[in-house]
């Protein structure tokens, strides 16, 4: 393939082999750090973690949120996943000449007033304008870090064979809701988009201790997350249909348009990898937070066979292997 698809940006197949074979060759000078969505960085006596990303969703306002709330969250959310506190984060804005001076403020204090309710301070920025035409009225790029308090390690190099795979709550609420705010489908009660801070809910569960690795599952849903996991860990792992948390909305979505609710993008849940040993005292702390009471086991580490192997049981009993996606499910989801 010579040129860039929309199919780069699902998360997907594509979405790996153009970080793996074409970006990351060039700027490999990260002294075999793994390819995370936060870098750990030792200093003489702290570990700092930074991450960075772009936000282009259409449309930038959806039930739910809007493009500056969904710009904290990203990168809130990427460092709490990686074992940080988040602490200061930088905003770039790219803006279409004629856009709504109210809809920009609108903007910025959603994604203001999300980065207080973390405790995180928006600390540097940038704007640029460009001519009308050259942009989706405005796009959004943050960055982030944290600190890694000392001893916490989420990293997918800890996932042993017999830990759960457990989910917050209910999956592909994020996607679901923009696809139907996109498209003016409804699909019976109204579905808001999942958006939100999970640094709270992960300083609980770190605190609880038995968390072998987390991460949140956006582009690509929670199938791609936990293949990349299992890929990375040298693992197989088995989930079940039937336990997965879904909004009866979302279900109803993917049933009339054929989507897999598995690929659909989350922008408030977490895929916990878990020591079955402290399974009681995980679930407690999820089910009693406002984020987490929907929360389910949904599968185990099975082995090191079949390594990066995701097998899902059907509802009929059946296991299937979980694939990448090999094109662009939902463009422009984030």
């Amino acid at each position: 393939m010579d040129t860039i698809t929309l199919a780069h940006g699902s998360g997907g197949r594509l979405s790996r082999e153009l970080i793996e074979e074409i970006i990351y060759p060039i700027f490999n000078n990260n002294n075999g750090h793994e390819l995370y969505d936060s870098a750990l960085l030792p200093l003489k006596k702290s570990t700092i973690a930074m991450t960075t990303d772009s936000f282009v969703i259409s449309p930038i306002f959806f039930p739910g949120g809007n493009i500056g709330k969904l710009a904290a969250c990203g990168t809130i959310n990427d460092l709490a996943a990686a074992g940080a506190i988040p602490k200061y984060m930088s905003v770039g804005l790219i803006i279409e000449e004629g856009f709504l001076i109210k809809d920009l403020q609108e903007i910025l204090i959603s994604l203001y007033e999300t980065a207080v309710e973390a405790d995180v301070y928006v600390v540097t920025g940038d704007t640029k304008i460009v001519e009308r035409g050259s942009a989706d009225r405005i796009y959004i790029n943050t960055s982030g870090i944290g600190i890694v308090p000392e001893g916490a390690s989420v990293s997918p190099k800890n996932i042993n064979v017999d830990d759960l795979v457990i989910v917050n709550g209910t999956i592909g609420d994020h996607g679901m809701a923009i696809l139907s705010c996109r498209e003016g489908l409804s699909f019976g009660v109204n579905l808001k988009s999942d958006c939100t801070p999970l640094n709270g809910l992960v300083k609980e569960l770190l605190d609880v201790g038995g968390i072998s690795c987390m991460r949140d599952p956006t582009r690509g849903g929670l199938a791609s997350i936990l293949l990349e996991l299992a890929h990375q860990s040298g693992t197989k792992m088995e989930i079940c249909e039937k336990a997965i948390p879904l909004h009866p909305s979302v279900r109803a979505g993917c049933d009339m348009l054929g989507l897999d609710p598995l690929y659909l993008a989350n922008e408030g849940k977490l895929a916990i990898i878990a020591n079955p040993s402290k399974k009681e005292e995980i679930m407690r702390v999820l089910q009693s937070h406002p984020l987490g009471k929907n929360a389910q086991v949904i599968g185990r580490v099975a082995s090191r066979d079949l390594k990066g192997t995701v097998l899902l049981e059907t509802d009929l009993g059946v296991k299937r292997p979980l694939m990448l996606l090999e094109g662009e499910d939902l463009p422009r989801i984030c």
